[in-house]
């Protein structure tokens, strides 16, 4: 079980907006949302570094022409 801590350590909410250069506030708001992966640790709320990473992945932006094929 260590190992896997190891591989995936869990950041605070100070951590993660340090890592993501926002607020408190930014992470805080992608955890009431369901936006972003978190784990409860009692009553603390931690986030792996894998989810900001797939938080931070870019995204193909989409044309009109997308738009119309998905409707």
């Amino acid at each position: 079980m260590s190992s896997r801590l190891d591989e995936d350590p869990l950041l605070d909410v100070k951590q993660a907006a340090k890592l993501l250069g926002t607020s408190e506030r930014f992470p805080r708001r992608l955890i009431a949302e369901r936006r972003i992966r978190f784990v409860r640790v009692g009553r603390f709320v931690r986030i792996p570094l894998s989810a900001i990473t797939e938080f931070l992945e870019p995204v193909e932006p989409m044309t009109a022409s997308d738009i119309w094929k998905a409707a």
